[in-house]
């Protein structure tokens, strides 16, 4: 699919990872309605995402196969999910968290416990999805589209944002239903970026729909 079809308007726009990225330029965009469970964690490994999705989550950040992996900074602890081998690095704050007990473990599974509710409440109604991944392959591209082919009950995009060693964006020729891919530069990618990704949305709307 090429790149020109990813414009239009979008009943929901969805991270699915592989950092914080893709929300972070959701955000800087105003395309960022409303918190998806994959927003702020670490999923360097799209085959386990993809069978996260065709699980509908189910076991997603139970307490026993939380595992203690290091410090994000000085006030926030990293804790991986061994089950899906997915980092949380934004929820676990050190004054409240003590592995392998941690008190705030209540809180933050009830948050990610609506922010699924709600993901999988879009993917049944939603007229029009939008899903955005940072670094995937083409097979494994293809083996996430066909999870969200049966995940959306309607129609929907994804978008592939690969970052490698070109001097600015380069359209891929995947030929993948419903697939866009593209390469970014990858000297700089939080910030050195932003005008790739603005110009990558232009064009991108959200509906009115709560």
């Amino acid at each position: 699919m090429k790149l020109a079809a990813l414009k239009g308007e979008y009943d929901a726009i969805y991270s699915l990872g592989h950092l914080c990225l893709a929300a972070i330029q959701m955000e800087k965009n105003d395309l960022r309605q409303f918190a998806g469970p994959l927003d702020w964690v670490a999923s360097y490994n799209l085959p386990q995402v993809t069978r996260l999705l065709a699980n509908r989550f189910a076991g997603f950040l139970e307490y026993g196969n939380l595992k203690f992996v290091g410090y994000a900074n000085d006030k926030i602890m990293m804790v991986q999910d061994t089950d899906y081998d997915i980092v949380s690095n934004h929820d676990f704050y050190t004054h409240n968290n003590f592995p392998p007990h941690y008190a705030a473990y209540p809180e933050i599974k009830a948050k990610y416990d609506r922010r699924i509710a709600r993901f999988l409440e879009k993917a049944a109604s939603s007229s029009s999805m939008l899903f955005i991944r940072t670094e995937a392959t083409q097979q494994e591209a293809l083996e996430l589209k066909k999870v969200l082919s049966g995940l959306v009950a309607k129609d929907f995009r994804l978008l592939v944002i690969n970052h490698v060693d070109v001097p600015g964006m380069v359209e891929l020729n995947w030929d993948i239903d419903k697939v866009v891919a593209v390469q970014f530069p990858n000297v700089e990618i939080w910030e050195g970026n932003n005008h790739l990704w603005t110009g990558i949305f232009s064009g991108v709307t959200m509906s009115d729909s709560d």
